[in-house]
């Protein structure tokens, strides 16, 4: 007796091989035959006829370190076929942590990820010092999906330091020595990597650096070194290079990440996206990874598989917030603010406000990028041209970019494109992501609550790249699954999971392809004291199985909690 049997499905297993038909039998958490037909009984009976059936999606890259104390389902991460999610990126996190000092990392991530600080505050049942401990807190919660934990640099340089850890760029040679062994306990302990975070623009809510920004290479190496001493895991980086800035030495730190990788024995992950005001130096960059890696390098780049952004709303990226006029409608609820928003008093009023293009408001980020902002009034934009953007409807209509932009958002979201999207095309980020040496991530899950919804790329990848692209090649069914399931899999050393074969993890999903729909974005007031988040649902998820038990159905959470914590091999 099996306890699950997903029969009449097409398989596509996660290695990139052919698409085959297929059923598969799952019991005690574990996949345990795999046939063209099996007529065994099982407990539930899974009819797969017209779906297609994946492993569980392999998500490397969120940020639930505060969220997975208080949630059970881990949305909206959990929502889009991911059963494995990989947390403390970026070099941030809550763990190692001196009691009393709470405040200081939860403003850290505050302003470096765009968490509520009141729903880290509320919601946080604390209960550690040591990374060590942290793990041990979280493998004692159960939730839908598993979870794995980076060690955050940020955090273990500011428990060593203290105060210096922020304003002292070079760390002693006790700090880095103690930083060193407290890194390695955390990978003999489970940790799946140690994060750090390079990028000078990425700040605490007090304006002040993560901890580590500036490192040299010496504090670098001892990170490397724990993973080699430790036996396991990889670096993962958050640097200038995501963004496309300090490029004069772009090279320099890539030549830094390779020297890391060899004395250490273990990957250097780090980000890599196209960025407007150097559109090509992810080629160069690309070219100069192949051929460190071609010298004994291991360089894996992380990537966006769309473009870099944000949601513009009354709600969410205002531009018009900071206008008197607005400000003073600012607290009415969404419906009553939007009937007071569209009375043409009241729009002509905050338009004829407007705004200084000199300074550093939402507008002024908005205003240079008029022609890469899209309305989403009939669902999310995937591949829009130049003439559906706020200027070229604006253009088409003779008003103005701003005044379009008002009216388009008493409709419906719009979408503001930061980078990747230079050409109206995607064809960067599919040459990008498509590299044998990159690995698609950044979905940062838990993270930007205020702006963006990443967490639904896996649909986004599905929907668009492989199903519905018409102005570039699109991307095969099995490279796509192998892209959200084997790829970070192996990368990040979980051989248990990743691809459905016999004695596997028994994670999986049942989709209907045709069927997959991303919905718009949505603002929710569901975090610890009704803080706000954006999330993003998508049909067509049918079944998804977590360790053998049945998680979510047609993409809702049933009362399964089998999701534990991930420990790397040498815990």
């Amino acid at each position: 007796m099996f306890d699950i049997v997903v029969r009449n499905g097409t398989l596509v297993d996660g290695t990139g091989t052919a698409r085959r038909r297929a059923d598969v039998a799952l019991r005690d958490g574990l996949v345990v035959a795999i046939d063209e037909t099996i007529d065994a009984e099982a407990h539930e009976i899974i009819d797969a006829t017209g779906r297609i059936i994946t492993p569980g999606f392999v998500d490397p890259h969120s940020h639930f370190d505060g969220q997975v104390t208080w949630d059970t389902e881990l949305g909206p991460t959990a929502w889009h076929g991911v059963t494995t999610t990989v947390m403390g990126n970026c070099g941030v996190g809550f763990a190692p942590i001196r009691p009393g000092t709470e405040p200081y990392l939860i403003q850290l991530m505050e302003g470096v990820e765009d968490i509520p600080g009141t729903a880290l505050y509320e919601g946080i049942t604390w209960g550690w010092e040591s990374f060590p401990e942290y793990l041990d807190v979280v493998d004692g919660l159960r939730r839908s999906i598993d979870v794995g934990a980076s060690m955050p640099h940020g955090s273990l340089r500011f428990y060593v330091m203290g105060e210096r850890s922020v304003t002292q760029q070079v760390a002693g040679a006790d700090d880095i020595a103690t930083m060193g062994r407290l890194a390695r306990e955390a990978i003999e302990a489970g940790a799946l990597a140690v994060s750090t975070n390079r990028l000078a623009s990425h700040r605490a809510k007090d304006g002040t650096p993560v901890p580590g920004t500036f490192a040299d290479e010496l504090e670098l190496r001892a990170l490397a070194l724990a993973l080699r001493d430790g036996g396991a895991g990889l670096l993962q980086v958050t640097g200038a290079l995501a963004m496309g800035y300090d490029l004069d030495t772009a090279f320099d730190e890539l030549d830094m990440y390779a020297r890391l990788s060899v004395e250490c024995g273990h990957p250097v992950l780090f980000s890599l996206t196209e960025v407007n005001q150097s559109p090509d130096f992810w080629r160069r960059a690309l070219d100069h990874v192949e051929k460190l890696n071609g010298a004994g390098a291991n360089l894996i780049v992380q990537t966006h598989g769309r473009p870099t952004g944000l949601v513009v709303g009354w709600d969410t990226f205002n531009p018009f917030a900071g206008r008197s006029t607005y400000d003073a409608l600012a607290l009415l609820p969404i419906d009553a603010r939007l009937d007071r928003l569209r009375e043409p008093s009241t729009r002509q009023a905050i338009l004829d406000e407007g705004f200084d293009p000199a300074a550093r408001g939402r507008m002024s980020i908005v205003a240079k990028l008029w022609e890469y902002v899209f309305p989403m009034i009939d669902g999310p934009t995937f591949e829009p041209t130049f003439e559906e953007s706020v200027a070229g409807l604006a253009a088409a209509a003779g008003i103005a970019n701003e005044a379009m932009l008002y009216d388009l958002m008493c409709q419906c979201p719009l979408q503001l494109s930061l980078g990747g999207y230079r050409k109206h095309d995607l064809s960067s980020i599919h040459d990008l992501m498509s590299h044998p040496d990159a690995m698609l991530g950044l979905a940062d899950g838990g993270a930007h609550c205020s702006i963006i919804c990443d967490s639904s790329m896996p649909t986004f990848l599905l929907q668009h790249w492989v199903r519905d692209r018409t102005r570039g090649p699109r991307i095969g069914l099995e490279a796509a699954v192998r892209m959200l399931t084997s790829r970070p899999a192996e990368v990040y050393g979980l051989g248990d999971r990743g691809v459905l074969a016999v004695g596997k993890r028994a994670d999986l999903n049942v989709i209907d392809l045709d069927a997959l729909d991303l919905h718009l974005p949505e603002v929710r007031y569901d975090l610890p004291t009704d803080a706000k988040r954006v999330v993003q649902r998508a049909d067509g998820y049918d079944v998804t199985v977590c360790a053998g038990e049945v998680t979510f159905r047609s993409g809702h959470a049933t009362s399964a909690r089998p999701g534990t914590l991930i420990r790397g091999p040498r815990a």
